[in-house]
């Protein structure tokens, strides 16, 4: 790392622990570590292997990093009336693996390529392998993928990097208050849904939990988080409840989901309940993009009130207003954007076939995308006046709404 990129990241570093060390941010330091022990203990437990819990064929599967030392032979040749160019056929390769119990283990395989699976492989190339083993015993390896862990793992670091570098003491605070709610996602919300746990409820607990840590992590104890952190989980269980009451009227539910037949067939035994994870979909999908929405109007609500204390709760409210509508429009079209962005092959699909508009209508996988964008949507446009109104009242509590 460049001499001025590291001074300018330990100092950033030093700032934001500065920072902690305020008083009223010590205080809630302890409160904080209480609480982040306590999910840490819980997380730790819902870990756990239950009782009779049987391991799952998938993770019994045995996979690798192996490389390739030599391709034996190769009559892959370029397709380009199906394959756009890409070169379909076989090659042998002989391969040496690198981790595992079979390390430095010599192998040969067998990597058939055609234009969806196209694996084009060369010496010194390195690969993810799965060990197969026989009823006999005997075993070998077959091709599964490139190994992308190490370029993902820099292209990440370099984002995190970025993230601190460039926000100063706020960029590392987003970055602690990203991985914490990734944890909070993965090691509690997850596994409560799949014991069973009511869906929705543990879900706005989380959410909760992690608008009010990643925000605290942002800005420190302030008015103005506590205005973010009340808009926030508000505007997210609107957006919750949108979807719920449109879903219950369209019929629509977690049994419509694409993933629902897995989900029965896999998690029915552990008491997962399938039907409240679309709103629960609903509810994470809009935290950030609301999050976001909610810290910008009590941001602009504070700064106005710290140019101007004389300014009544009334024209803060109005002001809130005025700068939300900017952020409205943008904030909706995330949401949205998302969407079409993460469905374009299937939009493309639905023209290439040109499906008529009352079959696609009334497509489940459609109606969800429609149900979680939108609400998701209404969740941020909601969230404008209800920051703006929390705003106005907390930093000008003497001066009335009216």
């Amino acid at each position: 790392m460049p001499k001025k990129l590291y001074t300018r990241f330990s100092d950033n570093i030093k700032a934001f622990c500065n920072r902690l060390k305020q008083p009223k941010n010590f205080i809630g330091l302890i409160a904080g570590i209480v609480i982040l022990g306590a999910m840490i203990g819980c997380a730790v437990w819902l870990n756990l292997p239950q009782d009779g819990e049987v391991a799952t064929s998938a993770s019994q599967m045995v996979y690798e990093k192996a490389e390739v030392t030599a391709v034996l032979s190769d009559d892959a040749q370029p397709d380009y009336d199906n394959a756009e160019g890409r070169r379909v056929g076989t090659q042998e390769l002989e391969i040496r693996i690198l981790s595992g119990t079979h390390k430095d283990e010599i192998m040969s395989l067998t990597n058939y390529m055609s234009a969806l699976f196209n694996v084009d492989l060369d010496t010194g190339d390195e690969v993810i392998v799965r060990i197969m083993i026989d009823d006999d015993g005997a075993y070998y390896a077959s091709l599964f993928n490139y190994n992308r862990g190490g370029v993902l793992g820099v292209f990440v670091l370099i984002f995190f990097i970025l993230l601190a570098v460039l926000g100063g003491k706020k960029g590392l605070g987003a970055l602690l208050g990203l991985l914490f709610t990734l944890a909070s996602v993965w090691f509690i919300l997850i596994p409560c849904l799949i014991r069973g746990v009511s869906a929705i409820a543990v879900t706005v607990a989380i959410v909760a939990v992690t608008a009010a840590g990643a925000l605290i992590l942002l800005n420190g104890f302030s008015k103005k988080t506590l205005c973010s952190v009340l808009g926030c989980v508000i505007g997210v269980v609107v957006a919750g409840g949108i979807a719920a009451l449109v879903g219950n009227i369209t019929p629509m539910n977690g049994f419509n989901m694409s993933e629902a037949e897995n989900l029965i067939l896999y998690g029915a035994d552990k008491g997962m309940k399938i039907s409240g994870l679309l709103v629960c979909g609903v509810l994470i999908s809009a935290l950030g993009a609301v999050m976001d929405v909610a810290l910008g109007i009590a941001s602009s609500v504070w700064e106005l009130h710290k140019q101007n204390p004389s300014l009544t709760a009334a024209k803060l409210f109005r002001s809130g207003m005025h700068i939300g509508r900017d952020a409205m429009g943008t904030m909706a079209n995330t949401l949205i954007l998302a969407f079409a962005g993460s469905s374009l092959n299937m939009l493309i699909l639905v023209q290439t076939y040109d499906i008529p508009f009352i079959q696609l209508i009334n497509t489940d996988y459609i109606c969800i995308e429609i149900i979680q964008s939108i609400a998701g949507a209404m969740g941020i446009l909601l969230t404008v006046p209800i920051v703006a109104l929390i705003s106005a009242r907390l930093m000008a509590p003497n001066k009335h709404v009216s």
